[in-house]
């Protein structure tokens, strides 16, 4: 008789625990770089986090259940990614991940969520190629975001000559390499290609270089956060003057430069000024909840937060937030928010309004054009 109760009481346990888990929160981990070169823009990636978690939560939550975040430092590399993953994956249990990071982090981390078997859409911009059955991005790639700067500088500026700078890195080497091809395939050409290391912080010698071959436009692809600033700067301390387009900053990066910024030509899938109804209610819903706090919204940050509302629409297709159901919608869902309608649906990347902007001197981006529903181009086939 005695077994028979501990036997009922264990019982009684475990359909607790299940029911627990079914009513519980729903897990969204946020490995990011808090520290190291993405510390200027993970606070805004987080911020937009928040607000996406607190407005669903607010509107009844997902399948019933609330939304909550974990967030982890990744330290912006492989080695602190590694950490944060399986911290998150495995003594979190997090329901899926969903962050911007380095793609040295993405790299480390990627083994981790095929092992735990969970969802990840990656909300940073990047050099594009990288497939795996449970990722998707939300974000740009390199023929998005490349051509509306270089047809630019050939047509409007008349650059013939261009100089190539970046970090030693996936992003910095996959971003230049694709511009190079669509610089020479345009006609121009490029006399000059330096890589510094991510931790570095001394450009003197690669502005040299860029100074004494005769390029008659610079464009950019560094590690997003402090290489750029540290960048930036040097080249405007050396007198730099000519066309300068940035493969990597943001706008929240942009306006901690200062003065530094104004001129640069960027090419984004998210600016401020966007005019639509969606942005401005976002703008205003996030000044709202962070007052003074607010870091600026950026094209890593609004990511953020419309892949939370991404996931949530797949969870909500599926009914359920098993892991296999959930791929399955990923491609299949949209979310309408402040870059306009977003889906994921090209071998799991997002077709993308694209806007070639120009940085002013209060660190705001004029819009110079607007190229609507560019396509990703192939980047995961076999998926």
């Amino acid at each position: 008789m005695k077994n028979k109760t501990l036997i009922l009481a264990f019982a009684s346990a475990v359909l607790a625990t299940s029911a627990f888990a079914a009513d519980g929160p729903i897990k969204i981990g946020i490995p990011v770089g808090l520290s190291g070169a993405n510390s200027v823009v993970a606070p805004s990636v987080v911020q937009s986090a928040e607000l996406a978690v607190a407005e669903i939560n607010a509107a009844g939550g997902v399948l019933g259940r609330q939304l909550a975040l974990e967030i982890a430092d990744d330290a912006s590399g492989a080695a602190g990614a590694q950490k944060a993953f399986d911290s998150l994956v495995f003594q979190k249990e997090v329901n899926a991940v969903i962050t911007m990071e380095t793609s040295a982090a993405r790299n480390a981390g990627l083994p981790i969520i095929t092992k735990g078997d969970i969802p990840y859409i990656y909300t940073s911009f990047y050099e594009g190629k990288s497939c795996n059955a449970n990722l998707f991005v939300n974000a740009w790639v390199p023929e998005q975001q490349v051509p509306p700067i270089v047809d630019n500088f050939i047509k409007t500026q008349g650059a013939k000559k261009f100089f190539l700078i970046g970090s030693d890195y996936a992003f910095g080497r996959g971003m230049l390499e694709f511009a190079k091809a669509y610089i020479e395939k345009s006609g121009a050409s490029v006399v000059g290609e330096k890589y510094l290391p991510m931790e570095g912080s001394d450009w003197t010698a690669i502005i040299s270089n860029l100074k004494s071959s005769g390029a008659d436009a610079v464009i950019t692809s560094t590690a997003g956060g402090a290489p750029n600033v540290t960048l930036t700067k040097q080249l405007r301390g050396a007198g730099v003057t000519i066309p300068y387009g940035n493969l990597a900053v943001d706008e929240g990066t942009a306006k901690s430069m200062g003065a530094d910024a104004a001129g640069i030509f960027i090419s984004a899938s998210y600016v401020t000024s966007i005019g639509s109804d969606a942005n401005k209610n976002f703008l205003a819903a996030i000044e709202k909840k962070f007052g003074a706090e607010l870091r600026t919204p950026n094209d890593l940050s609004v990511p953020e937060y419309e892949g939370i509302y991404l996931y949530k629409a797949a969870v909500e297709k599926a009914g359920t937030t098993d892991t296999a159901a959930v791929l399955a919608a990923l491609g299949e869902v949209s979310f309408a928010g402040p870059r306009g309608t977003v889906s994921m649906s090209k071998q799991h990347h997002a077709p993308l309004t694209m806007y070639l902007g120009q940085v002013k001197a209060d660190g705001s981006v004029s819009v110079v054009d607007t190229f609507e529903g560019v396509d990703p181009g192939e980047q995961c086939p076999n998926l």
